[in-house]
């Protein structure tokens, strides 16, 4: 996982078995810091480090409480061994 900063968003992009995702760095429950939370490779859901809610990586869903909104995902694409995250 690594967090992208583009201008006054942040993003984090995910590896999950070699396919690449990338969804908004914010938990929909309070705005925390996503992707500096955990990151289950075998489940695909990254852990927000504040209040412990899950978001699906591939769908930006919320998984558990306390978040219950999704947050913005974005198209990931590799251009010549460069990973460009479509905003």
């Amino acid at each position: 996982m690594k967090i992208v900063h583009a201008g006054e968003i942040s993003v984090g992009v995910y590896n999950l078995n070699g396919e690449l995702f990338a969804i908004e760095d914010r938990c929909s429950h309070d705005n925390g810091p996503l992707a500096e939370g955990d990151f289950d490779p075998e489940e695909g859901y990254a852990v927000c480090p504040r209040h412990g809610a899950r978001i699906d990586i591939r769908t930006g869903k919320a998984l558990s409480l306390p978040a219950v909104f999704p947050v913005e995902t974005f198209p990931v694409v590799v251009e010549d061994g460069i990973v460009k995250v479509e905003l």
